[in-house]
């Protein structure tokens, strides 16, 4: 039998378990990215495994998330993280560059590789078949020491492309369309891996906005194959040597199939505030916008926006609009400024941003109260713009291009003030990598740069008792990582943890964290109450640490999102779903909860039927729960987390 693309990439990097669907396999890891968000808790936890240099093919510390420098202390963590990467041989691309995903793709992607960074899109990767994966920071961190990366071993999708998009269609209302079919959830342990005569209508440009997004579906990750039109981009990247083909077998299998006409694709929103809410551009024809804002992780190559400066070309944007535009790299920016284009944007009336997430994550250009916001970007959760009111849609370029000009929702398709520019990859993109600090040879004499505002990683203690405990808190579904720890604003406490922690659930409860630490303080263990798809979005391991450093052991959900599932795992937080999803309404904010002797609970209900009863003891009845885990699970759990489990184990991965 043969192979397919994920069973190929995954195979020669297998090193525990078996490859079935479900099982739990450790894989190599070839390629690591962090940015500034995540990446300093990630080289602070490297750190303290003791590790004197990186030990997997290359590591990259990107400065793209928190770049606006308000007080000192984003400017302390980009010194922190320029000397650590020279200490630890680490390639560290300097604020301006551009986006993690979108220079990686460029300057470093490699079909066949696998690729593990501290942020959920880094599946972007997939547009040049790579198998790259979103994961908590200190995930990357053991993968840097040489570690392998543990993961369910997934089942594989394939999403058969065949025609062609129409003019003004694009691959944002590809990965639209695959969300409206899979949703935002239960697809936990799942690849998309797309093929199909449609494929090579699209290039990697198209194919990377596909895969970036297939994030938001919960998926492990997304893969294309590596083929002509990926060797036409690596060669223009004058990278060619780096490609090799990469496509399934002729005989391949896989565990589910749907098919997609590329043609009969129409222009979709992904309407607030989720991704998965998808409304057509048609249906919502005539709505006044009243920002626009062009550009983050997904749609922001020099294609995606020469398009748009070819659509506002001689035009001005509409007086009641504020358009933004966000180059993906510093090599985007420079080509579109040198070619003339550039100035087009800043003509018709853009605002020209920084080449990084800024807007993406409510870092800045938060949209006015009520502002109907349309963005490129790739979520739009509620308040994460920065403006709880706001309503948020994602759009293709096309779509908020034309938007910007008409000051309306206007289906593309009906368009008429200009023929569709057709804009082509060039065949030589605009070289220059003076942004990289490469790591030197001796860096003994480097000495590793702190500002007061970081700190030690706060580490666990492990589980050696009952639970004894309160629902300190009971939350809905679709409970996103911005929820649990928001960034924005508060984005710049990230390596401070005692003082993050004050943030923990601020939109949703402003004083969980007053409770959190009294019940910690006083020895009661805090307990989260969670519906479906708790942990959704970014991969913010802050989000299970800062809970963690509040004394929270135990999470109930009736589902939890993969990175959120296994940060909270490495940080020694018991991640229990409820058995019977009904049982969610049998508990309530501030009943006490109670496991006698947990870790015993746990280690057998490993070897029998996978469950642990818990007693709600205000009112008196007995609620089952899954704990289905591994035995490397269990030693996570026992430990403490990662941390205390690396140590325990003597440096052994």
């Amino acid at each position: 039998m043969g192979m397919n693309i994920a069973q190929k990439i995954l195979s020669a990097h297998l090193l525990e378990g078996e490859m079935k669907a479900g099982n739990q396999i450790a894989v190599k890891i070839d390629q690591t990215l962090t940015q500034d968000a995540t990446g300093t808790m990630a080289y602070l936890q490297f750190e303290a495994m003791g590790i004197d240099h990186i030990q997997n093919e290359l590591a990259v510390s990107y400065v793209d998330h928190n770049t606006v420098q308000v007080g000192f202390e984003n400017s302390d963590d980009h010194r922190y993280l320029q000397s650590v990467a020279q200490k630890f041989g680490v390639v560290f691309s300097r604020p301006g560059n551009g986006i993690c995903h979108q220079v990686h793709l460029e300057r470093f992607g490699i079909p066949g590789k696998t690729l593990l960074g501290s942020d959920s899109h880094t599946p972007t990767g997939g547009g040049i078949g790579m198998f790259a994966m979103g994961a908590g920071g200190i995930d990357v961190a053991v993968a840097m020491g040489g570690g392998a990366f543990y993961m369910t071993s997934p089942k594989v999708v394939n999403i058969v492309l065949k025609g062609a998009l129409r003019p003004w269609i694009s691959a944002k209302d590809v990965i639209l369309t695959v969300l409206k079919h899979f949703s935002t959830k239960g697809n936990v342990g799942t690849v998309f891996e797309y093929s199909g005569p449609g494929v090579n209508t699209l290039d990697v440009p198209d194919r990377a906005t596909i895969t970036n997004m297939g994030a938001e579906c919960g998926v492990t990750t997304s893969l294309f194959p590596s083929d002509e039109k990926t060797r036409a981009f690596m060669v223009a990247q004058e990278r060619g040597d780096d490609w090799i083909e990469l496509k399934a077998d002729t005989d391949a299998e896989y565990d589910d199939s749907i098919t997609i006409d590329l043609s009969t694709v129409e222009a979709l929103s992904a309407a607030p505030h989720s991704p998965g809410n998808i409304e057509s551009i048609a249906d919502l024809s005539g709505k006044r916008v009243d920002q626009v804002l062009i550009g983050s992780c997904t749609n922001s190559s020099y294609r995606d926006l020469r398009t748009v400066a070819e659509i506002l070309d001689g035009k001005k944007v509409a007086s009641h609009v504020s358009l933004g535009v966000a180059p993906g790299s510093r090599e985007v920016l420079t080509m579109l400024a040198k070619e003339g284009y550039l100035a087009k944007l800043i003509t018709a009336g853009a605002r020209i941003l920084e080449s990084a997430c800024g807007f993406c994550i409510g870092n800045h250009m938060s949209p006015k109260t009520d502002a109907v916001s349309l963005r490129t970007s790739n979520r739009n959760f509620e308040g994460r713009s920065g403006t709880k009111s706001a309503q948020v849609y994602l759009v293709s370029p096309e779509v908020a291009a034309i938007a910007a000009i008409t000051g309306e929702f206007t289906d593309p398709l009906t368009y008429t003030e200009m023929e569709y520019p057709a804009v082509t990859m060039p065949k030589r993109f605009d070289i220059d990598d003076s942004m990289f600090i490469f790591p030197e040879v001796d860096a003994s004499d480097i000495e590793i740069a702190r500002g007061p505002n970081i700190g030690a990683p706060p580490v666990n203690e492990g589980l050696t008792t009952s639970l004894k405990g309160v629902a300190t808190i009971k939350v809905g579904e679709k409970i996103t990582t911005d929820h649990i720890m928001p960034a924005g604003a508060r984005l710049k406490y990230r390596s401070n943890v005692p003082k993050y922690s004050t943030f923990v659930f601020e939109p949703v409860d402003p004083d969980f964290h007053i409770r959190a630490a009294a019940n910690r303080d006083a020895g009661i263990h805090n307990i989260i109450v969670a519906g479906d798809s708790y942990g959704q979005g970014s991969s913010r391991e802050h989000a299970a640490l800062c809970p963690m450093y509040l004394g929270v052991k135990v999470v109930i959900a009736t589902s939890i999102e993969r990175i959120h599932m296994a940060n909270l795992f490495n940080f020694g937080i018991v991640p229990f779903m409820f058995a019977d999803t009904a049982d969610y309404g049998k508990i309530e904010q501030g009943d006490e909860l109670e496991i006698a002797d947990l870790p015993t609970a746990i280690r057998e209900a490993s070897t029998h039927d996978g469950i642990v009863m818990l007693k709600n003891l205000t009112k008196n009845i007995d609620i089952p729960l899954s704990a289905d885990f591994s035995e490397r699970q269990i030693g996570l759990l026992l430990a403490g987390g990662l941390l205390n489990y690396t140590s325990s184990q003597q440096g052994e991965f």
